[in-house]
């Protein structure tokens, strides 16, 4: 039996994704303090959304920080969770996380963009900003799990499906605890708006995911 060989991005490369990543999380917490200890409580308390869901909300700072915390983060996991799962070789390096970054980065640009552009031609602007918050918080803290999950296959478990599997479970988890915060929110709005509501769903949220797990098969 041939033995499969994996290679994933070299530990100096995994040490800069982590340093960047504490940064993120240490200047988040020292210059808003307030807003992180709810956001660290928000699968469990809603607080988080109610207090800071104004205007401004996507370029404050501590979202900006969260945000970008959650893209380093999701790059690696991203080459983790493949390398893994599909026993493919990757080439070390840090050319590939930034391919990868780069590609995260221009698919949540171009969705969040045509969220935005979709809220403004259907008169929805305010509630699609809002929309668009609440599932970028939610999944920014999902990349917490994230975090420690590429600490654990960087330096500890390395190759280990058990650790990927589980954070998988936990990250979907997270952001299905989110989905079902703003259905709560605007249930009304869903009622009387129902056909836009899954033609949003079909073409932004599940669409993606399908073309993608397609490439993957081929």
């Amino acid at each position: 039996m041939e033995v499969i060989q994996r290679a994933v991005p070299t530990n100096d490369w995994i040490t800069l994704i982590f340093v960047m990543s504490l940064f993120c999380l240490v200047f988040a917490r020292a210059f808003f303090l307030s807003r992180f200890q709810n956001f660290m409580i928000l699968p469990f308390n809603n607080k988080y959304i109610f207090l800071y869901n104004k205007k401004g909300r996507l370029t404050h700072g501590f979202h900006v920080a969260l945000s970008l915390f959650m893209f380093l983060n999701l790059s690696l996991f991203g080459l983790f969770v493949f390398s893994i799962l599909f026993d493919t070789e990757i080439s070390p390096g840090g050319a590939l996380l930034l391919v990868s970054a780069g590609l995260l980065l221009v698919y949540f640009f171009l969705k969040i963009g045509m969220q935005l552009l979709g809220g403004l031609i259907l008169e929805f602007s305010k509630v699609t900003s809002a929309l668009v918050f609440k599932k970028m918080t939610y999944l920014n803290y999902s990349a917490l799990v994230m975090f420690l999950a590429n600490l654990m296959l960087g330096y500890v478990v390395k190759d280990s499906k058990v650790i990927v599997l589980i954070s998988i479970c936990l990250i979907v988890l997270i952001n299905c605890i989110g989905w079902i915060s703003i259905v709560k929110i605007h249930q009304k709005l869903i009622a009387s708006h129902l056909f836009y509501f899954i033609l949003y769903l079909c073409t932004l949220e599940f669409a993606p995911f399908l073309i993608i797990a397609n490439l993957l098969n081929d």
